[in-house]
């Protein structure tokens, strides 16, 4: 027999670290395989170091020994400490456990000397058993530590790690035997680096943008806190939205969720935020930072946002002389690196200027970020971008098709979202029943706990699904004739073809609204000649705005 080792130490593990270590782990694991008369496949043993037991998109040792189940695997047991070793989630364990399984794979863990296996019902209840108690685990050592942070960011103790401007000091007390122990970490201001922030502070409120600033402080070779690599515009951007600078703590702005989720934070609300005022460790006067922040807000202000709230570059014309000279700023994205691509000029021979559009990595970090080092003629791009939104985009025909099926939704809604209401108002009610009778069954403790709290929560987030549909349902619908929507989307049809023919000052706001996202342009060669590609998404929703019976009833694009 052939046996393979994984072993995994969370980052949060403190109690028993000399137990839980790799080293610790795979050793022990090895003694467990010898006493079993098996052979270690020394080129098997998968470890994951650091890794949280929520995380599954980062683990290298998980990622091996999966792709090592593949076709036919090379060792025929898999030894581990225990099942929450592969994991604490009640949602991946039994799943990377079926994966391994599946590939004729036993699974031993040296701690109980005990096989895990999925060969009856009961054996997947017991394993989805254990996977829950791991999950709950983690999730209880998660509220500890945030718990313990929030302590310490009230008393105004470092809750996090370090911050460019400050050095974190250890402070001590006298332990039981008479010798120094931290009792928690402070902060105190570094004089050099705080000149930096003041300095940024000042540009900023001066007009300079993130760009400028991060330009001349490489240029200057001032420290950065990237460590070596230098000054970027979000960094510089950090600095001038974060409040410590201005002498306050401000602690839980969002809270943290699983590694392997969709999105690694969420906001937290307001009111939950711990908030603390430390003039001590104020660098930037309140009057800098108001200075700073009313310039960074006269700039936000000028720039116009798509309709899911996305900033996409500066309006069509703005007072004071704001607003972009060029059709398509802000509007184009380099098809190799996926970074903006930003209007540039250049004096031919005869000493005519001329404008293209140039991939911004590319020109300001090198070849090492983005190798598209072409420029994409302007005027050219301009003229075949409106063309070939006038020819696939903006045809009377395609928009008569977009109404006509939106009041044809429209018409079927009535009796469609009565039947639907009832369906759901039914449903709410079944779980309303099933919600009470779980309650009284876990009061009751005649049934295993995970497996009814696993079943309420999916009722009850299911509950509360139904709940926001029937609140959509029930928001009123205001009607119009057919005739008059018809008529508006004519005459819109025929502004929008206008505005495009016009100055591209005029165009902008045109294409900021029926443009998805933004336009991919793509170099290519093609018999030795160079070509670009564009490609994007287009979309009727914010042109129809407010066109009654069209909002919401077709899909866009």
């Amino acid at each position: 027999m052939i046996a393979a080792i994984y072993a995994r130490k969370s980052t949060d593990q403190n109690v028993s670290d000399e137990e839980k270590s790799i080293a610790r782990q795979v050793a022990r694991a090895r003694a467990y395989v010898e006493r079993r008369g098996w052979t270690v496949a020394d080129d098997h043993v998968y470890v994951d170091d650091g890794i949280s037991g929520a995380d599954f998109v980062r683990r290298a040792g998980d990622l091996r020994l999966m792709n090592a189940l593949k076709s036919r695997p090379p060792f025929q047991v898999l030894v581990m400490m225990e099942q929450s070793r592969l994991g604490r989630s009640l949602r991946e364990v039994p799943y990377a456990l079926s994966k391994i399984l599946g590939a004729g794979v036993r699974v031993f863990c040296y701690l109980e000397d005990k096989e895990i296996r999925q060969d009856s019902l009961l054996d997947e209840f017991q394993t989805s058993v254990m996977a829950f108690v791991d999950a709950m685990h983690r999730e209880q050592s998660r509220q500890r530590t945030r718990d313990a942070m929030q302590g310490k960011a009230r008393r105004g103790h470092v809750a996090g790690g370090k911050v460019y401007g400050y050095r974190n000091r250890d402070v001590t007390i006298a332990g039981a035997d008479g010798r120094g122990v931290r009792d928690h970490v402070e902060r105190e201001i570094v004089e050099d680096q705080a000149a930096i922030m003041r300095r940024i502070f000042a540009e900023a409120a001066g007009g300079c943008g993130f760009s400028r600033i991060a330009k001349a402080l490489n240029a200057e070779g001032v420290p950065s806190p990237a460590r070596g690599r230098g000054w970027a515009t979000t960094g510089v951007r950090e600095v001038l939205v974060r409040e410590l600078y201005r002498g306050r703590i401000i602690y839980g702005r969002t809270n943290r969720l699983d590694p392997g989720s969709a999105k690694s934070r969420i906001r937290v609300p307001e009111a939950q935020w711990i908030v603390r005022e430390a003039p001590e460790l104020r660098i930037v006067s309140e009057q800098a930072w108001r200075a700073a922040h009313a310039r960074l807000e006269a700039t936000r202000a000028v720039y116009r946002k798509s309709g899911r709230g996305a900033l996409w570059g500066r309006p069509a014309a703005i007072a004071g002389g704001h607003g972009s000279r060029y059709l398509l700023s802000g509007l184009l994205l380099c098809g190799e690196c996926g970074w903006g691509l930003h209007a540039t000029h250049r004096t031919s021979q005869r000493g005519e200027p001329q404008r293209y559009y140039v991939c911004t990595a590319y020109r300001t970090r090198g070849e090492t970020v983005c190798t598209n080092r072409y420029s994409a003629p302007m005027e050219g791009v301009h003229a075949e971008v409106l063309a070939t939104l006038r020819r696939k985009v903006l045809k009377p025909d395609l928009v008569r098709d977009v109404v006509g099926r939106a009041l044809e939704l429209r018409a079927a809604r009535p009796a469609a979202l009565e039947e639907q209401r009832q369906a759901l108002a039914g449903e709410l009610q079944r779980l309303e029943t099933e919600l009470r009778r779980y309650a009284e069954a876990v009061g009751a403790g005649d049934h295993p706990l995970p497996a009814l709290l696993e079943a309420m929560g999916a009722r009850e987030q299911r509950r509360r699904e139904i709940r926001a549909q029937l609140e959509e349902l029930a928001t009123p619908r205001v009607h119009v004739t057919d005739v008059a929507v018809y008529g508006e989307a004519s005459r819109r049809l025929t502004d929008w073809q206008g505005l495009l023919e016009r100055h591209p000052a005029d165009a902008r706001g045109v294409l900021q609204d029926l443009l998805r996202g933004r336009l991919v342009v793509t170099p290519t060669l093609i018999d030795g000649g160079r070509w670009f590609e564009f490609r994007g998404e287009a979309t009727y929703g914010a042109l129809l705005r407010g066109l009654v019976g069209v909002n919401g009833m077709v899909a866009p694009g």
